[in-house]
């Protein structure tokens, strides 16, 4: 891989992750520069969330390099690794939110706790913040269990963008959603990263979110990155499991077992 001029933002070498026998990740090099989206691309159980919870510190890698604006973090202690997160915001896949807490507290989770604002003071912090995802103040005294999928999943970002975080992470950002409101949803992903001038690592292997929120695409497969390069080279990539994967084929290098009654 060619060495950016500059530090990048996240920086990934070498990463190794097994469980028991079976190797998820194989020696994965990957960069993350400032102010860039970068989406990692993969079929299930190629290991794309191992990867992310390993640079979220979730999982602990047996081998390798993560460095945050140069910092090594995967021999951090737990109250370091902590204050590292605080530069992160993240949307999980099912979103994630707490049913016990309205939708503004939920959104304000890291302003009480780890900024200890006021509850006023975060609570508009909150409602500006929902605005800014398409959501009303009205939505603010609301439960998760009373939102849409869709409204869900922008509480979830809202959350996510609130503490106006340097890099942002995102867990298949638009499963579960239909076409169209997955497209508000990368629309609104995309505009955010955009007006935070963070640095984005988001997995998926929804095309359409790809093409939508990605600077630089990586493919992820058998434990290693064979593919990186801009979202606009991507269908010239010249890589057949690239090509194969992204047009849906059942044709190509990449083979899975269908067992057939």
């Amino acid at each position: 891989m060619t060495e950016p001029a500059s530090q990048p933002k996240i920086r990934i070498r070498d990463l190794h992750k097994s469980f028991g026998a079976k190797r998820v990740l194989a020696g994965v090099d990957l960069d993350i520069n400032d102010a860039e989206s970068v989406v990692v691309i993969g079929g299930s159980g190629t290991g794309k969330s191992v990867l992310l919870k390993c640079v979220l510190g979730i999982l602990q890698p047996e081998r390798g390099s993560i460095q945050i604006d140069g910092r090594e973090v995967t021999n951090l202690s737990r109250g370091e690794r902590q204050k590292v997160m605080q530069q992160f915001g993240m949307l999980f896949q099912g979103a994630a939110l707490f049913d016990s807490l309205p939708v503004w507290e939920n959104v304000a989770f890291g302003l009480l706790q780890v900024d200890r604002l006021g509850r006023d003071e975060a609570k508009q912090r909150a409602i500006e913040t929902l605005a800014r995802v398409g959501l009303g103040p009205e939505v603010a005294e609301l439960s998760p269990a009373e939102l849409s999928g869709g409204m869900q999943k922008r509480v979830g970002l809202a959350r996510a963008i609130a503490r106006r975080p340097e890099i942002l992470c995102f867990d298949e950002p638009t499963t579960g959603l239909d076409p169209i409101t997955a497209d508000v949803i990368n629309e609104l992903i995309a505009h955010s990263v955009r007006e935070l001038g963070a640095s984005a690592l988001s997995i998926t292997h929804d095309m359409a979110s790809v093409r939508k929120i990605a600077d630089r695409v990586a493919m992820l497969y058998q434990g290693k990155i064979i593919w990186d390069g801009p979202v606009k080279e991507i269908d010239r990539s010249g890589n057949p499991y690239v090509d194969q994967f992204i047009h849906g084929r059942a044709e190509g290098p990449i083979q899975q077992t269908v067992k057939v009654a």
